[in-house]
């Protein structure tokens, strides 16, 4: 049974030790450098201290997943400290055979991602998001709850898909965008900016 340690103590630290749970590995705490989760359990489990102790749990064998919901914050987090990272997927989520993860992404309860859809590292499917068939997801993607990608949508880094929006088919969204709550793409995107709306335009460039 691998050992994991949660990279963040929020809530949605609380619901990724869930679905890292469910999926069959023990989450032995949390890490979290907000000094006020000292002596907090979430899940039952302890704070064991801020990032620095990430390399002690490293040498112990542990693995890791990095539970903050801010795509530029966990990558930064993964960039600074070269460990193994745990892929968790929930019982509940469906998962095409030919599907591949990368690593330290997290897919929830009730995510859908179909055949031939390719999931970069430290990605979240958050709870009852689809991912269609041939979807090509770069690094530190977040798919919000049920927010839905049609088929061989292409989305760059850091993207993240605001909740309930729709993204129409044979599309892509170049890195770095916000796409809002209930927005609804349908048209590419080849400049990073904050979009909402029906159809989805350009609030903000980024």
């Amino acid at each position: 049974m691998h050992k994991v340690i949660i990279i963040g103590a929020g809530g949605h630290g609380k619901v990724v030790a869930d679905a890292v749970i469910q999926s069959g590995a023990e989450v032995v705490g949390f890490l979290d450098d907000d000094l006020g989760c000292e002596g907090r359990l979430l899940l039952g489990r302890p704070w064991l201290g801020t990032l620095e102790n990430i390399a002690a749990y490293a040498a112990q064998g542990c693995r890791f997943i990095i539970a903050i919901g801010h795509n530029k914050t966990r990558k930064k987090i993964a960039e600074a400290h070269n460990v193994n990272y745990y892929t968790a997927v929930h019982p509940r989520a469906v998962i095409a055979p030919e599907v591949s993860l990368g690593a330290g992404t997290v897919v929830m309860a009730g995510a859908i991602v179909n055949a031939g859809a390719s999931v970069g590292g430290h990605c979240i499917l958050n709870t009852s998001c689809v991912v269609e068939h041939d979807n090509r997801l770069g690094d530190f993607v977040h798919i919000c709850p049920k927010a839905a990608l049609a088929g061989t949508v292409c989305v760059g880094e850091g993207v993240q898909i605001g909740i309930g929006s729709a993204v129409s088919n044979n599309l892509s969204i170049c890195g770095g965008c916000l796409i809002g709550a209930g927005a609804v793409v349908v048209r590419s995107i080849d400049e990073p900016g904050v979009y909402a709306g029906v159809p989805a335009r350009l609030l903000r460039a980024l």
